[in-house]
């Protein structure tokens, strides 16, 4: 079974990397959305996978960290991808939350997103 919390920042950055002139090279933001899965048996006494309380608060460290920021401030988040943000957060959240399962962040405004699973299994050889 898979559950899901989903939480929102707002947050500005720049793209180095984007080219001269790209809009995405100036100071821009963004409202993103971030969907948290959990995977997991239901507990038989409870009927929970896990409280959704207990994903709030681990979750609510990281969205503090994220919200109303300049994303390029963050360590570990000096190129503000997508990509990187959705693996910044995998990385705060896998020791927090058991059978953590997939992050997905998305941008509304560009519909454009990214889902994460975790590292593979191939990537530390």
């Amino acid at each position: 079974m898979r559950i899901y919390k989903e939480f929102y920042f707002e947050a500005a950055h720049v793209l180095p990397s984007a080219p001269d002139g790209h809009p995405n090279s100036r100071v821009h933001g963004h409202s993103f959305r971030v969907r948290v899965s959990i995977d997991g048996a239901p507990n038989p006494e409870t009927g929970l996978v896990i409280h959704f309380e207990d994903v709030s608060k681990a979750i609510s460290e990281a969205r503090e960290a994220l919200d109303h920021r300049f994303l390029n401030d963050i360590e570990g988040l000096e190129l503000p991808t997508l990509e990187r943000i959705t693996m910044w957060l995998w990385d705060r959240l896998h020791n927090r939350l058991p059978g953590l399962a997939e992050v997905a962040v998305s941008r509304d405004s560009c519909q454009e997103g990214c889902i994460y699973h975790g590292p593979h299994p191939l990537a530390a050889e």
